[in-house]
């Protein structure tokens, strides 16, 4: 492999490994802070964003699930 594919790579690594880490887990209300809703606002978020081969869509799912007051 030639070096500029192996830096690609390792930024693509790092980079989806920091999106992961910072998805919202926790909700501001109370009483929708447990695992059914947030199951259920992540499903949404998932439908109304749909998967694409760039991973904008990680990003698109995390302000999702901000406006629906997980941070």
């Amino acid at each position: 492999m030639s070096a500029p594919f192996k830096i690609l790579v390792s930024f693509l690594m790092a980079t989806t490994l920091f999106a992961c880490s910072s998805y919202p887990d926790v909700n501001s209300d109370p009483a929708k802070n447990n695992k059914a809703t947030f199951k259920r606002d992540a499903l949404d978020c998932a439908k109304s964003y749909p998967e694409s081969g760039s991973g904008v869509h990680v990003k698109e799912r995390i302000g999702c699930m901000n406006v629906k007051g997980w941070h």
